[in-house]
């Protein structure tokens, strides 16, 4: 066995060994694609409350009504356009790495995710209700974050460090109450967007 030999060999035993222990399908591209989503989704909530005046001139006050239940509805459309895309390109990496979707490795990373992801929503319904909306931004950039950063253990690296900056962004959103939009649109908008194209780069 010459040393080329070698090497294939080593590669395809690690590659066998991460497809059974790490969920790689996950797309880069779509990683692109929801940033997109969620840049689309803060234009439409700027217009709706600051307009066409920035910052210094509101049309409407979050706490209008009607207002909130604007912006539920962009995020909750968002949110959707963001699952299903990543669904899809994931299903189909998977096909063309012929790694299963649905696999123990995929259902640990989902459970891993869902805990802090679903305390982070419930949480932020709570303080719409309560109407603490100042909180909600921080509140789901951190759980997020948390979300990720556990989730990070069954699939790329770069996902922990993604968690960790969605962290770091929500710690700060508590610091600079009233700009949690453009805290959003760099978390969910311009650090997806990134990371997408990291790990295009790298593992695709």
């Amino acid at each position: 066995m010459n040393h080329k030999d070698l090497l294939k060999d080593i590669g395809d035993i690690r590659s066998m060994m991460e497809k059974s222990s790490k969920f790689i399908s996950i797309s880069g591209l779509s990683g692109v694609l929801i940033g997109l989503y969620a840049l689309i989704g803060a234009s439409l909530a700027y217009l709706k409350v600051y307009g066409f005046g920035g910052f210094d001139y509101r049309d409407h006050y979050v706490t209008e009504s009607g207002v909130i239940q604007y912006l539920v509805v962009v995020a909750v459309l968002v949110l959707m356009f963001s699952i299903v895309t990543g669904i899809v390109m994931a299903r189909r990496k998977a096909k063309r790495i012929k790694q299963s979707i649905w696999n123990t490795t995929s259902k640990a990373m989902l459970f891993a995710i869902a805990v802090p992801l679903l305390t982070g929503g419930m949480l932020a319904i709570v303080f719409i209700v309560k109407g603490y909306l100042g909180l909600i931004a921080s509140t789901l950039l951190i759980f997020y974050g948390l979300a990720l950063s556990s989730g990070s253990a069954y699939t790329f690296k770069e996902v922990r460090w993604l968690g960790i900056l969605e962290i770091m962004l929500g710690l700060l959103a508590l610091l600079f109450p009233g700009y949690g939009l453009w805290f959003w649109v760099a978390g969910f908008g311009l650090l997806h967007i990134i990371y997408g194209f990291i790990v295009y780069k790298k593992y695709e």
